[in-house]
Order: structure tokens, then sequence, then C-alpha cells
């Protein structure tokens, strides 16, 4: 199977996220299916199909982490040397050549990425046209609204 790249960032919150899932709200929805299910016949207990849901939405979140962090290529960027060269995990300073924008985004996993937060996935188009690019150049983006310049100012490995 294909190795999916992840930063440390990202897969600490997948853990974090998997440990309450099986610590926290895995018992919490046993005692409330065990509760339900004391109050009588299942057949018309909504309390019961609701928790019986919920369960199942646990179960497919827990399995679906498991399965992402067994496929992931952990990369830590702070162990590159700076070239100063776009790379996945870089944090890449640019300039809107239209208007002079200025814009921080960081390349991460598509589990990571939060446009609003400034993270993008790594197969996003702006990602691709940036990768492999180095400060100073511009990168050329096929946007849905037509072609974008972005010249690159700075380039970080945090």
């Amino acid at each position: 199977m294909n190795r999916v790249p992840i930063t440390i960032v990202g897969a600490e919150q997948l853990r974090t996220e998997l440990r309450r899932l099986k610590s926290v709200e895995r018992p919490r929805i046993v005692r409330a299916i065990a509760e339900a299910r004391a109050h009588g016949d299942l057949k018309e207990n909504a309390e019961y199909h609701a928790a019986k849901e919920e369960q199942g939405f646990i179960e497919a979140r827990i399995r679906d982490i498991d399965g992402k962090l067994s496929n992931a290529q952990i990369i830590d960027v702070t162990q590159f040397g700076v070239t100063g060269k776009v790379i996945f995990g870089a944090t890449i300073d640019l300039i809107d050549e239209d208007d002079g924008t200025a814009t921080t985004y960081r390349i991460v996993g598509e589990d990571e990425a939060d446009i609003a937060a400034g993270m993008i996935s790594v197969s996003s188009p702006i990602a691709r046209a940036l990768i492999s690019k180095e400060e100073g150049e511009v990168a050329v983006v096929d946007a849905p609204g037509g072609e974008k310049a972005f010249e690159i100012v700075a380039v970080r490995y945090v």
C-alpha cells in the first residue's frame, strides 16, 4: 500500500484523537448502550438505537485513524537542511504578483489541510506549483479563475 505523507504535528493530532476515542468516547457509549438496554424493549428504544449508531460512527473513526497512521510516512521537515527549496512540510511566504497581497502557507498531508489556518494539501494545485521551487522564484498556479502567479519570498522549515 502507498505511504501517505503527514507532518509530525498531524500524526500527533491523529494519535491524540485516537486515544480520546478509545479511552473516553468508547467507554461512554458502552455505558449509554447498557443504560438504554436496561430500559427494556430494544425494538422501540430510541436511546438504544441512537447509542448503537453512535458506537458505529466511533468504531469507524477508530478504524479510519488506525489505517491512516499505519500507512503514514511521518516527515519531520526540521531534519532537512535549510536549502530554500519548497518541500513537503515547509512554510512558504508568498506575494501575489497581481495585487501584491502577502500569504503564508504550509504544505501538509491531505488529512491536515485547513485553508483557514494556512495549511494546504500537498496534492492541491498551489502546492504542486510550489514544490521544488526556491526562494525568489515565481510559481504559476493554474487556478479555476485563471492563472495566478506567486513570488516565493521565504521558505521556512519549522
